[in-house]
């Protein structure tokens, strides 16, 4: 079986509600790639990666370009095993692991086609019948994202982000945590996230006013060094995200004792195959994981549902349903949530294709 063409789509993916955070980012309507590795076997797989502007080094439209240089070596390998190609494709162009993460969920969805076999069954086999989903709250007046933690409540979700930093006002980033706390009630997960967006200070005064209070803290500030000083300052436990890109990134955090929790983010370790190994290092230290990717709509949520069942129950704190932030939903019979919880889709290899309709016209077509 040999790749035959290869094809991406640029989709506009609209939040439903817009999401602000630290330092004026915000996230509403972004683009997201989709994109297709077609045989001459027949088999179709898909991948897709949505780079949130501020967020990481990439963006959705450097994904086709990226792809045109590397169909060199795709065009006319074999798909089957997707490291050994993801080998050669790093060999061939340096970087750029946005783009190669959709690529390599592609490969990895075309190999457990031509398994005949759920794409979990090749990361290590269903470990559960469906994974606890996080809800993440935008980051607005404290009394409306209480609202929305007790709405999200009453479905059955047990974990909560709630974004802070919005107005680069830390009392009221305290009271945020407060309210939502209140709201929710003992035992769900709670936690603070800046997005690299506060001063090691403010996160510090922040943590202390809510350390009587069941609270998490994720990533703070800019670097390594600064979370695991607020870390220290506070006491609270606390989930990295940003910082955690790589192995050795994953290594640090966990010497620095600031990686209780990591995300997980396929787009950030440049796919499947690299986090499969990022998920296995963190078994071994330790960490608790969120299984998810930057932002995204059904395949790239099919993609990390598979790894998640794929991951251990007492190791996996969550995943995350991105397609069900965003409209359009790119393939209709892809799964949502139910009670909280969500597991993966049924049938072989990545068990969703988007319907051409609607995706619209390629940006690019190579074969």
């Amino acid at each position: 079986m040999k790749i035959s063409t290869i094809t991406v789509w640029l989709v506009p993916l609209t939040s439903h509600e817009t999401y602000y955070m630290a330092e004026g980012k915000t996230c509403d309507t972004v683009e997201t790639a989709v994109l297709r590795l077609e045989t001459d076997a027949g088999l179709t797989g898909w991948g897709e990666v949505c780079p949130i502007p501020h967020y990481l080094p990439a963006y959705a439209r450097g994904v086709a370009p990226a792809l045109e240089e590397m169909a060199t070596v795709l065009l006319g390998a074999d798909p089957v095993g997707p490291e050994a190609l993801m080998d050669s494709l790093d060999a061939f162009l340096q970087g750029h692991d946005y783009a190669k993460s959709a690529i390599d969920t592609a490969l990895w969805d075309l190999t457990a086609q031509a398994a005949g076999l759920p794409l979990h069954a090749l990361l290590g086999g269903a470990r559960q019948q469906s994974m606890p989903l996080y809800h993440s709250l935008t980051c607005v007046a404290p009394g409306e994202m209480a609202r929305m933690a007790r709405e999200a409540h009453a479905t059955g979700i047990r974990q909560f982000q709630a974004k802070l930093g919005a107005d680069a006002d830390w009392r009221v980033d305290v009271e945020r945590l407060i309210r939502v706390r209140e709201a929710v009630g003992d035992g769900p997960l709670v936690y603070g996230d800046w997005n690299c967006g506060a001063s090691r200070l403010d996160a510090t005064r922040v943590g202390r006013a809510v350390a009587h209070l069941d609270i998490m803290l994720e990533q703070p500030c800019r670097t390594l060094e600064e979370c695991a000083a607020v870390r220290n300052a506070t006491g609270l436990p606390m989930k990295m995200d940003e910082c955690a890109h790589d192995t050795a990134s994953l290594l640090k955090a966990h010497e620095l004792g600031c990686m209780d929790a990591v995300a997980l983010k396929l787009s950030k370790f440049g796919g499947l195959s690299a986090s499969r190994r990022a998920r296995d290092l963190c078994l071994h230290l330790g960490a608790k994981m969120c299984v998810e990717d930057t932002w995204g709509s059904d395949v790239t949520t099919a993609a990390l549902l598979h790894l998640g069942v794929a991951t251990s129950p007492a190791s996996l704190m969550n995943v995350c349903d991105l397609s069900g932030y965003v409209s359009p939903r790119l393939a209709e019979s892809a799964p949502v949530r139910r009670d909280g919880r969500i597991a993966p889709p049924e049938g072989i290899g990545l068990g969703v294709a988007p319907d051409p309709d609607r995706l619209g016209a390629p940006v690019a077509e190579m074969s």
